[in-house]
């Protein structure tokens, strides 16, 4: 359960991320907590979205597990719009529980946000602190590192 909420989180966090279509700088590369996954926040259209650029071989292997090739290039987050006072909603999809959750972030700064998501209509949640990582180079890069 702890490792289910705790991919909830993660995605919730990514989710928050893409909400960010009238703010710029808020686009990029951001990282988790451990650093095992990392996605490209975008702007998609008239909403923002997220596609994972990194993932760790632990990650990588996860998803396998649920059915999926691969993680990277996985689309994470979409339809995310501003809610106001600097946070965003939208869709998150949790590739190894094959589900599609709520999900909102606070952008704190320029390189931290705080992703909170939420399952059972709000009965259990969590937050994480996610980091925005300089460029999509060095992301790539520790990707064909292995």
């Amino acid at each position: 359960m702890r490792k289910f909420i705790s991919l909830i989180v993660a995605v919730a966090a990514l989710v928050g991320l893409s909400s960010v279509p009238a703010q710029a700088a808020d686009m990029g590369v951001w990282r988790n907590p451990k650093d095992n996954v990392r996605v490209e926040i975008k702007s998609c259209g008239d909403s923002m979205c997220g596609y994972v650029v990194y993932a760790s071989r632990k990650a990588e292997a996860d998803a396998r597990k649920s059915g999926y090739h691969t993680l990277v290039g996985q689309q994470l987050l979409r339809d995310f719009e501003p809610t106001g006072h600097g946070n965003m909603r939208g869709k998150v999809f949790v590739p190894t529980l094959k589900v599609t959750l709520s999900g909102t972030a606070e952008f704190i700064d320029a390189r931290t946000m705080k992703a909170k998501g939420c399952v059972l209509g709000g009965v259990i949640c969590k937050s994480q602190i996610w980091t925005r990582v300089d460029g999509m180079q060095t992301a790539r890069v520790e990707n064909n590192a292995g």
